[in-house]
């Protein structure tokens, strides 16, 4: 027999303390790699497997064990408790450094209230690990990413702006014909981004949240011949290429408009993350593209009225945004405006007391929104820091027959100021003979049956400064978002209805709509009836034309006779609300939309839906 040796003995005690404590077990192993679109996850021989125990998602792989981008728990494998399994991913996004994957034990005792996810469930501290993966590499960080396109100020140009890992020199090639590349023309792009020391607070600014952004570039395709299908690339020799994309050019004598619009859409992300994301924003984009390839090559564009992402603060949220919009904003423009989601933060410039304007930015300050994004004109705000300034504040255009102006609602809208100034005269040149209607949009919104009571300080000045400018310049419809249902008003001024049809010709008034159902899910109650004081389900008032609790967005379409707006459920694709509005300029009986009615919409369209579901 051997003589006993201490040290043996010794490093056998740390090794059963360790896995007791929910340490390293030696013979654990993790592996992940990447099989067509999905990254599958790997592991076995875990002793004793609890139900907390997960695997954390890291990029880069340098990253600390408690700055994880997300998590999966491994009783996601239905062979978890016998220590093996396999958990699967979607493809995820190029973050510009590879992924990486690390098991941990959670003990039960170590399951804590006082590290929380944004829905105040408690998150893992990235303690106790078990294994490592291999990095796994997706996708190029050379080659251009995130492509999305929007409207410039020439009605012959087209913008697109993508993602690569580098600031190397990028191009834009484009022609009529898809098979003769050598016909393109090229142009060169801008190059922008943003830096950890930009953003303005936490989490933004923080390990856990921040990663490297990449580059944003910015081409403008030009002399675009009217109402024809370009096809395009972006990229380089040495970098590499995007797919062709196409989309159809503006015509300024086109006599129909298209456009899909919604508020509040957020992000789907496949893991479990700091906060909440918004999977139901998978389904608005499905039906939309449906909707757009059924329109063929008619031109058309998507307005997201504020509340873009939900990052807040959390950058690679972004990269999951561009990524799930690409398939409908690399072949159609894709218009924003700002809300509070991408903007509100204490320190921003503009204060005024009755204003609410807290933490929802997560610490961005309007940076990231104002890299990625460029719309038409050149609204500007600085940010006071440092960093980029805030653009993409308010502007306009026209796409066929209808004139569309956005605004922010998040920055200085009172009489006296430069957004004011530009409303106002943007509304007062309005060509009617062009474009007979005018569509106006913000993020929080004027008029809610919501019980949405802090923004009422904010409506009244919203009354007050903007509504005589609506009315005063016959706008058409009103759009807002911020309250995440849809809700249709008749066309009203100062709370009065001046018709409560569906079907009319404009009656001195614009037509409310909230819009902000395209994916985020929390919502306060309907705003109680005093009328009603004993209903635990509060109906509708009398200027609620339709209110529902359904995800979807809108369709509009117009012809220089009758504007359409049409309310699509994500549920089941279908329209469950309307409003046509009438331009007497033509005498006209035909509906403008009749490709999208499903055959009961007629009984449909003037119903309310059962508050009972709410």
């Amino acid at each position: 027999m051997y003589p006993e040796n201490p040290h043996l003995r010794f490093l056998l005690f740390l090794a059963v303390a360790a896995i007791a404590a929910g340490g390293a077990a030696a013979g654990t192993t993790l592996t992940a790699s990447l099989s067509g679109h999905q990254i599958k996850i790997r592991w076995s021989g875990l002793p004793a497997p609890d139900g907390l125990d997960y695997v954390a998602i890291y990029s880069p792989p340098s990253s600390r064990d408690r700055d994880f981008l997300g998590y999966l728990f491994l009783n996601g494998s239905a062979s978890w408790r016998g220590g093996s399994g396999e958990l699967s991913l979607p493809r995820l996004p190029t973050l510009r450094a590879p992924y990486q994957f690390r098991l941990f034990r959670w003990p039960a005792n170590e399951y804590s209230y006082h590290h929380i996810d944004h829905d105040r469930n408690p998150l893992p501290h990235g303690k106790h690990r078990v294994a490592v993966s291999g990095e796994v590499s997706v996708g190029d960080p050379a080659r251009p990413e995130q492509v999305h396109l929007a409207f410039a100020d020439g009605i012959d140009e087209m913008r697109v702006l993508f993602v690569c890992g580098d600031r190397g020199k990028r191009v834009v090639r484009y022609g009529l014909q898809k098979e003769d590349e050598k016909e393109w023309k090229e142009v060169g792009t801008d190059v922008s981004t943003y830096e950890q020391k930009h953003m303005c607070d936490w989490p933004a600014n923080s390990s856990v949240a921040w990663r490297d952004p990449g580059f944003v570039f910015d081409g403008l395709m030009k002399g675009l011949e009217p109402g024809r299908r370009y096809f395009y690339k972006v990229g380089s020799d040495t970098g590499g290429w995007s797919e062709i994309y196409s989309f159809i050019s503006r015509d300024s004598e086109a006599n129909e408009t298209n456009a899909f619009l919604f508020g509040d859409m957020g992000t789907y992300v496949p893991y479990n993350t700091y906060i909440r994301t918004q999977a139901e924003s998978l389904s608005t984009v499905k039906w939309i593209l449906r909707d757009i390839e059924a329109l063929g090559d008619k031109p058309a564009f998507i307005s997201h009225i504020g509340d873009i992402s939900y990052a807040r603060g959390y950058s690679w949220v972004w990269d999951h945004f561009f990524s799930q919009i690409e398939p409908i904003a690399a072949n159609t423009p894709y218009h924003v405006c700002i809300g509070n989601h991408e903007y509100d933060w204490p320190s921003q410039p503009w204060k005024p007391w009755w204003a609410t304007y807290g933490k929802d930015g997560g610490g961005e300050c309007g940076i990231p929104y104002s890299v990625k994004f460029r719309m038409p004109g050149n609204s500007i705000l600085p940010t006071g820091n440092g960093g980029p300034d805030t653009r993409n504040l308010y502007y306009s255009f026209d796409s066929g027959v209808v004139h569309f102006v956005y605004m922010s609602t998040e920055t200085n809208f009172v009489q006296g100021s430069d957004q004011y100034n530009f409303l106002k005269v943007d509304l007062e040149k309005v060509n009617r003979s062009r474009t007979p209607f005018v569509v106006f949009q913000g993020h929080r919104p004027m008029y809610t049956s919501s019980d949405e009571t802090r923004d009422a300080a904010l409506k009244q000045q919203m009354l007050q400064h903007l509504e005589p400018l609506l009315v005063t310049y016959n706008v058409t419809l009103a759009l807002w978002g911020h309250v995440h249902r849809y809700e249709r008003f008749c066309p009203m001024k100062n709370f009065q209805c001046v018709n409560t049809s569906s079907s009319f010709q404009y009656s001195g008034a614009p037509v409310h709509l909230v819009i902000g159902m395209g994916g985020q899910d929390w919502q306060p109650i309907w705003q109680p009836r005093p009328d009603h004081p004993d209903v635990p389900i509060f109906p509708q008032p009398e200027r609620s034309m339709y209110r529902g609790g359904e995800f979807g967005y809108t369709r509009l379409v117009a012809t220089r006779e009758k504007l359409t707006l049409t309310y699509v459920g994500n549920h089941d694709g279908q329209v469950h609300d309307m409003v046509e509005i009438f331009s007497g300029l033509v005498s006209s009986n035909s509906s403008v939309a009749e490709r999208w009615m499903v055959p009961n919409m007629e009984k449909e369209r003037s119903c309310t839906v059962d508050s009972s579901k709410e």
